[in-house]
């Protein structure tokens, strides 16, 4: 079956406002996730913590970088916990793995068991990042989506694909349909961190980046439909 990896930013579970957890947006998120499990798509759904801590303020006053990336790593958990809740009430059944060890909240993250889980039908929601600090939750969702050897990673965001600007402030902004990833560094586009850009293009690694605000754009995704921007080595 066709493997997926998405990734979701804490600021998407967040609403308009980008912080907490909105339960209309995450029964939103989930029906879209719920219309690609039932298909018999295999996802693995990586996930930010950005809603529930953001270390910016703290390390201006002086917070230690590790100290902050572990507080948004634990950040990271405390989604996962949510997403996987709002799943099993949806009857679809989903397990949650953390990159570091937590007793009793999620199985330690191991390449194979995640695989047996998406065999058995499961979703699998990994969260603690890489597990280390001073690397972001984008080059995460890199790094697993390469082990696990899907198909492509889909990046969630609040605009529908990559532009040549940013669309919010410049209204005669460009929509690329498909970039390279030699483009994307060159015109310093944005679409994720240097490491995790660079990880995708070293393995080949299909990406689309896209909106998730349109209930079917997911679906449509994994139908093969060219949605938002793909982004090719």
């Amino acid at each position: 079956m066709p493997r997926f990896l998405l990734k979701l930013s804490g600021e998407a579970l967040g609403g308009d406002s980008g912080f907490g957890i909105e339960p209309a947006v995450m029964d939103a998120i989930c029906e879209q996730i719920a219309s690609v499990h039932q298909t018999g798509v295999e996802l693995a759904i990586v996930l930010g913590g950005g809603n529930l801590f953001r270390g910016q303020a703290l390390a201006a006053d002086g917070l230690e970088r590790v100290a902050g990336d572990r507080m948004g790593m634990l950040a990271t958990v405390m989604n996962g916990i949510a997403l996987r809740d709002y799943l099993i009430r949806r009857e679809i059944q989903a397990d949650l793995f953390s990159a570091f060890q937590i007793a009793g909240m999620a199985q330690p993250y191991q390449r194979d068991d995640v695989l047996q889980s998406l065999a058995a039908g499961r979703v699998a929601i990994l969260t603690g990042g890489t597990g280390n600090p001073y690397f972001t939750t984008d080059t995460a969702a890199c790094l697993r989506g390469i082990e696990l050897q899907v198909d492509a990673i889909l990046k969630a965001t609040n605009v529908d694909g990559v532009y040549n600007a940013d669309p919010k402030q410049d209204p005669d902004a460009i929509k690329y349909n498909e970039v390279t990833y030699d483009e994307v560094l060159a015109k310093e586009l944005g679409v994720m961190d240097l490491t995790a850009i660079v990880l995708c293009k070293e393995q080949n690694m299909p990406l689309v980046v896209f909106a998730m605000q349109q209930p079917d754009n997911l679906q449509r995704i994994v139908r093969g439909e060219a949605v938002g921007t793909r982004v090719v080595a």
